[in-house]
């Protein structure tokens, strides 16, 4: 059984991960005990890669099992898990255990990796080592992914046939980075090469009228084979009904359309037009009395079609003429059309021949198949990946999973700390990624923590996302939806920040003394404001009373002055009214403590202050005491598995408030700063005359007050005879 040690942070108790053995025992470990049973693979700050290893079912979470899973097959290759305890990106060779096939396969992939970047007499191999595959195969021939690149034969002609592969068929890359062929692609070069040259062979006489003038007959009958079927269709339906004719040729107006046009042979409007004049059974001119737009096409029709087949002689052609010159070409149409190996017809049928006798194919797959069986074995550089990632970033995961070591410590950022919220002269560190921010918030506010949700914004790339601060000191009033700040991320990106919700909780037992004191001040001025604002309103409405009761038109001119001077004397009635009520309050208070010795009115007083702000000090203290960031996490996709205390020395942690360094020297004049020395005057004299009321109700005065302003006048003195008996006799 192994023996844990734990340690007590934050309320809570943790173990405390001291050496490789603690990893390695960790499926033994109470998972009753552990902070996390899950964490997303997104919204945090970890290496994605990593991750992605971790992921073994990809379903976006890093469980209990997967993590178990991480740290049994690192024991099963490492001779122990102290490395781990570095998180460092280099792993040293001598750690890679000898004694365990799976370590002893990780530890030649890597002396192969070293040696083919240069460095087989490295003791380490670093993350970097790893990361470039074209440069380990660089010099290598064969690298076991199925595919060769030209230069891997060494026969000239096996390089030029798999060029010409990669020409017809395209390439595969290689994982050194050059341009590959695979088996794939050098089978469907040779039955392509089969195919076109079995295709070739089926091109007889009958296919090929003209031999190998044919193709180029055929494309000259392809040129105009619309427009002769057109012109022909309409001198049979001329034939049809005599009245056809006119409208098939085109009438005046379509004529008319043209002339205003600057002519050419090649307009197009001229190519709608018939090929020549439409009349019942009339031949086809080849040479004269055609349309000028098809004129060119037509003597190249007769030059290699007509010429050839009918004879030189023959200036006109019929319908049948015609009909059997497309029956004609019909074989070799449909042997065009039944074309196969096309991809390879570039290289001509002799070429193809000459590949297909040799020996290339079966020269190619061999190189292929050689570099396939150093597939399983170049497979490894894969594990040796993940071997050094686990190496350098497993204890940081488990650090913030098992425990939550990282969150705890002032040094250190934990993975779901995404950057730091500068606003309202506060730095708030304890900043989470958000997807969703009214589905987050339904969930985080169980938290009892202040919750800012601002969406960030950089208007130079057009980026944005959203987070959640949590505000843990200062005062929350100052905080509001709409407020400005500047976000930071851990890549050292500004972000503007905007607050678009607030989740509103306490957050300092300063802003809960304060709170009642803000309320009744918020509360007096208030009703000073109505009652001056009645006053005034009631004073106009006199003013204006007046104006309208017809009188002198002096009056009527006088108005506007009247109408100000009642405004003044309502403003400073109801002044004055204040001032008696707030002078009645201060009686109420002196009267009460009249007579009273001075420590039991210093008692008072702070009795008064504690019956004020005693009672949100102590609700606000059980809030603070409830604060707890596990369901902050938990809206974020964590599984927290126990609770996260926010404690007030946590919480002047994660968020700071802007303080004046150190040996800073301070110019505490202001040459901006209103004048208030009459105001400053005004209070202190009301002060210095409250505190001497107090003393005088107190009697506290009495000793240098005149005998009618004592408060307590001195007792009557009366005589009193004092009879002293005498002594008896004899003693």
């Amino acid at each position: 059984m192994h023996t844990w040690k734990f340690y007590r942070t934050g309320g809570l108790d943790q173990v405390l991960f001291r050496n490789g053995a603690d990893i390695a025992h960790l499926a033994e470990l109470d998972q009753k005990l552990w902070t996390a049973l899950s964490c997303p693979t997104k919204g945090i700050r970890f290496d994605a890669k990593t991750l992605e290893m971790l992921d073994t079912d990809k379903d976006g979470r890093i469980r209990v099992p997967e993590l178990l899973a991480a740290v049994k097959w690192l024991s099963a290759r490492l001779v122990s898990l102290d490395p781990l305890m570095d998180g460092s990106e280099t792993l040293r060779l001598a750690s890679v255990s000898a004694s365990t096939p799976e370590g002893q396969s990780l530890l030649a992939s890597a002396r192969r990796i070293l040696a083919n970047l240069g460095k087989a007499s490295a003791d380490a191999i670093s993350l970097a080592d790893v990361g470039d595959t074209a440069k380990i195969f660089a010099g290598t021939r064969f690298n076991g992914d199925g595919i060769v690149p030209a230069d891997a034969a060494d026969d000239p002609a096996t390089r030029q046939i798999i060029a010409e592969i990669i020409a017809a068929f395209g390439a595969e890359t290689d994982r050194s980075g050059k341009p590959g062929v695979n088996q794939a692609k050098v089978d469907a070069f040779f039955a392509a090469a089969a195919s076109y040259l079995d295709w070739t062979r089926r091109a007889d006489a009958a296919v090929l009228p003209l031999g190998d003038k044919t193709a180029a007959a055929a494309a000259a009958l392809t040129a105009v084979r619309a427009k002769l079927d057109d012109y022909f269709t309409r001198c049979r339906l001329s034939a049809f009904d005599a009245r056809a004719a006119g409208p098939l040729s085109r009438s005046d107006a379509d004529f008319a359309a043209l002339a205003p046009q600057e002519l050419s042979d090649g307009l197009p409007a001229i190519a709608a037009f018939p090929l020549s004049k439409i009349a019942a059974g009339r031949d086809l001119p080849l040479l004269e009395g055609v349309n000028p737009y098809w004129a060119e096409a037509l003597t190249g029709f007769k030059s290699a079609v007509v010429a050839p087949l009918l004879g030189a002689d023959c200036a006109a052609l019929s319908v049948a003429q015609w009909q059997a010159l497309k029956a004609k070409f019909a074989p070799y149409e449909a042997w065009v059309a039944a074309k196969a190996g096309a991809e390879v017809a570039g290289l001509g049928a002799a070429r193809l021949a000459g590949v297909l006798a040799g020996k290339a194919k079966a020269e190619i797959s061999a190189l292929i198949a050689e570099d396939a069986a150093l597939e399983a074995e170049n497979a490894q550089i894969t594990e040796v990946e993940r071997l050094i990632r686990y190496h350098a970033n497993l204890l940081t995961l488990v650090s913030n999973y098992v425990n939550m070591g990282r969150l705890y410590d002032p040094k250190t950022l934990s993975i779901f700390q995404v950057g730091t919220l500068y606003m309202d002269a506060r730095a708030c560190n304890l900043c989470f990624h958000v997807d969703d921010i009214a589905a987050h918030s339904g969930q985080a506010g169980a938290s009892k923590c202040c919750l800012a949700y601002c969406t960030l914004t950089r208007p130079g790339t057009k980026e944005t996302r959203t987070i959640c601060a949590a505000f843990t000191s200062g005062f929350a009033h100052s905080l509001w939806v709409g407020r400005n700040g500047i976000f930071y991320d851990l890549d050292g990106k500004d972000w503007d920040a905007v607050i678009v919700k607030m989740v509103d909780n306490s957050i300092s037992l300063k802003e809960a003394f304060w709170d009642p004191w803000r309320k009744i001040a918020a509360m007096v001025s208030g009703q000073v404001r109505k009652m001056l604002a009645a006053k005034q309103d009631a004073a106009l409405v006199n003013a204006a009373k007046k104006i309208e009761t017809p009188g002198a038109a002096a009056a009527a001119a006088d108005a506007p002055k009247k109408a100000e001077g009642a405004a003044l004397a309502s403003t400073a009635a109801a002044l004055g009214i204040a001032v008696g009520l707030i002078s009645t309050a201060i009686a109420g208070i002196v009267s009460a403590i009249a007579g009273m010795p001075l420590w039991k009115t210093a008692l008072g007083l702070v009795a008064l202050l504690l019956l004020i702000s005693g009672p949100s000090m102590i609700l606000t203290w059980f809030k603070l005491r409830a604060r707890d960031i596990a369901p902050i996490l938990n809206a974020c996709g964590w599984a927290i598995n126990r609770r996260l205390r926010l404690s007030l020395k946590l919480g002047r942690i994660f968020t700071t408030e802007a303080a004046i360094p150190a040996g800073s020297e301070r110019q505490l004049t202001d040459p901006f700063a209103d004048d208030n020395s009459v105001r400053n005057r005004f209070i202190a004299i009301l002060i210095l005359v409250a505190v001497v009321a107090i003393l005088w109700f107190a009697g506290l005065l009495d000793s240098v007050m005149p005998g009618p302003m004592k408060r307590h006048p001195p007792a009557a003195v009366c005589n009193v005879t004092v009879v002293v008996p005498a002594a008896p006799k004899g003693k």
